[in-house]
């Protein structure tokens, strides 16, 4: 009995340990799994490497341009002796646009990529924009411009009431007339008759003065003989004093007509008369301002105001116009240029144009400037480049404010 008990005991145990053994996976089953699986990771390394260098690659290739219609070889020629050389041509539809730089040589149809040193976007502007103000204050009684309109050099653009202004010029004139005439007077002296009637009166006072001493003297005599009062005395003596004193005056009053006016007096008028002169200029200014006209000849862009409006320069302050001129034939590029790339970028490089809006139409350009001062928030340079625009064209297909890609070429 007690053989029996110790012998199930092991046989259990035993038969638990083969049905856990039972339960593994064979070696060569796990080695072989092992085998298939180590390469997936190392394939997956390698692909990927594939993928960064081809797109790598890809970047620093540039998008593909696309061709430009051909046109003559002397055109071609003409294009790399003058570096920025606006070529047009007619497509299949008739209509004429302009081609790219060196698109005439056979050779040249496709742009490489080595001649490409950097392309950016910017924005289309008008080199020359004016916004035009009134120099006078009043009311508009007439507007002349629309947006878009074509108006040349001196166009009346708008009138400003002229009533005010007017009258100041006409009191000018006359404040001006009184002074030359004054000054005038002075310049010819006194005239003979007012020579002749001063020593007239000189004559009378020296003909009386006689007469007057005879009294004086016989009344001396009667008072000195008791015959005559003091109060006839004195007024015999101060009758005889006054007729030496007035003869004296209208000696120096003689000479002094003769002489004629002392210059300080002929200065002082002549100062006058170019005051009057500067208030007459500066009321005909206001007056002539009181119409307003074009500047530059161009295109109105905006316009701020309208018929009826009071105007005021002083609330304008430069900030604010009845419009804003500009002429759409002179444009320009405005780009701003990283500068790990500015180095590429030189004055009178050679460009092309294409706008956004009509990625078909492209236009010969070249580096007009590079801004003195860089943008340290950027971390940029301003850069203009100068786009030469058919005269057909002027406002049709580049319009300011659009935007623009730019290709710099580094061949010239």
């Amino acid at each position: 009995m007690k053989t029996s008990s110790s012998i199930k005991p092991q046989e259990s145990s035993a038969s638990l340990g083969d049905r856990v053994r039972s339960l593994r996976l064979p070696e060569d089953v796990k080695n072989g799994h092992r085998k298939k699986t180590a390469w997936l990771p190392w394939t997956l390394c390698v692909v990927l490497t594939l993928v960064t260098g081809w797109l790598l690659y890809d970047r620093m290739q540039g998008p593909p341009r696309s061709t430009a219609s051909s046109s003559s070889p002397n055109l071609a020629d003409d294009s790399r002796t003058s570096g920025i050389p606006p070529a047009n041509t007619t497509d299949s539809a008739g209509s004429q646009r302009s081609t790219p730089v060196g698109s005439g040589d056979a050779s040249a149809k496709h742009l490489s990529d080595s001649d490409i040193a950097l392309e950016s976007k910017g924005y289309i502007i008008p080199r020359r924009k004016i916004l035009v103000s009134p120099q006078v204050n009043g009311r508009l009684i007439q507007l002349n411009i629309e947006e878009g309109q074509r108006v040349s050099e001196g166009d009346v653009l708008a009138k400003v009431d002229p009533t005010e202004y007017a009258s100041t010029v006409a009191a000018a004139e006359a404040s001006l007339a009184r002074a030359e005439q004054e000054l005038l007077e002075l310049q010819r002296g006194s005239r003979p008759q007012e020579i002749k009637q001063a020593e007239a009166e000189l004559r009378e006072a020296e003909a009386q003065q006689p007469q007057l001493e005879a009294e004086y003297e016989r009344i001396r005599q009667l008072s000195r003989q008791g015959a005559s009062s003091k109060l006839e005395y004195d007024q015999a003596e101060s009758a005889y004093r006054m007729s030496l004193r007035r003869i004296e005056r209208l000696k120096f009053a003689l000479d002094m007509i003769r002489e004629g006016p002392r210059p300080e007096r002929i200065k002082a008028a002549e100062a006058a008369v170019d005051q009057a002169k500067a208030e007459l200029a500066r009321a005909q200014w206001q007056l002539d301002n009181c119409t307003i006209k074009a500047p530059i000849s161009g295109t109105v862009l905006e316009k701020n105001a309208e018929e009826g409006n009071l105007v005021n320069p002083v609330a304008f302050n430069g900030s604010f116009s009845i419009c804003q001129l500009a002429d759409l034939s002179d444009l320009e590029v405005e780009l701003n240029i990283q500068e790990r790339d500015v180095a590429k970028v030189f004055v009178g490089q050679r460009c092309e144009v294409q706008s956004d809006a009509f990625p078909q139409r492209r236009y010969a350009g070249g580096v007009s400037r590079l801004m003195p001062i860089a943008d340290r928030a950027k971390g940029a340079v301003p850069v203009r480049v100068k786009v030469t625009v058919p005269a057909d064209e002027e406002g049709v297909y580049l319009k300011p404010e659009m935007s623009a890609l730019v290709t710099f070429f580094g061949s010239p």
